[in-house]
C-alpha cells in the first residue's frame, strides 16, 4: 500500500484525485473499516464513508499542490452539519492544512484531520489504519486537537 500510495504522485492532477480516493477506500477496506465509494446527495458530493468502532464517519480527500485552509474544513463541517447531530468525518488531506486554517476552524466540531504524512508514518510503520483512527479520535476527544499526528501518537522507540 505503500508503494501504492507513492505511485500516485505520478499521475496528471486530475486523475490523481479519483486515484486518491479510489486508494483511499483499499486502505480502509484492508483494515476492514468497511468503506463505501463517494456518492451525491440532493446538492453536494461526499468522497466516501467508513465505519470506526461501530460508529459511520463521512470522508472528505483532497489532494492539492497547496495546503488545505479553513474554509475547506468549513465547508466539510456544514456537510456533517446537515445530518444526524452525531456525524463525524474524516478530512484527509494530502499536502496538509495550513496552521492558521487549522486554528480559524478551532474546537467544537466534528472532523479529525490526517495529512499525507500521517498516511506514510502510518504505511511505513506498520501501523494498523484502524489504530490510527482510533488515536486521532480519542486525542481530539480529549484534547480538541483536530490534528495529532501519527508520530505523536505512536512514537518509535
Amino acid at each position: 500500500l505503500l508503494g501504492d500510495l507513492m505511485g500516485l504522485h505520478n499521475l496528471a492532477a486530475q486523475s490523481r484525485g479519483y486515484a486518491f480516493e479510489d486508494f483511499l477506500k483499499r486502505l480502509f477496506n484492508a483494515f476492514g473499516l468497511l468503506p463505501r465509494g463517494g456518492f451525491r446527495t440532493t446538492g453536494e458530493q461526499i468522497d466516501g464513508s467508513f465505519v470506526l468502532s461501530g460508529e459511520t464517519y463521512l470522508l472528505e480527500a483532497k489532494w492539492h499542490n497547496n495546503l488545505t485552509p479553513a474554509a475547506e474544513l468549513h465547508i466539510f463541517q456544514g456537510k456533517l452539519n446537515a445530518r444526524v447531530n452525531w456525524a463525524r468525518g474524516l478530512f484527509v488531506s494530502y499536502s496538509g492544512f495550513t496552521e492558521d486554517g487549522l486554528t480559524a476552524y478551532g474546537r467544537g466540531g466534528s472532523v479529525v484531520c490526517m495529512d499525507g504524512l500521517d498516511l506514510h508514518d502510518a504505511l511505513k510503520g506498520e501501523i494498523p489504519l484502524n489504530h490510527v483512527l482510533e488515536q486521532k479520535v480519542r486525542r481530539s476527544v480529549e484534547t480538541g486537537e483536530v490534528l495529532a499526528r501519527v508520530r505523536d501518537l505512536f512514537p518509535r522507540s
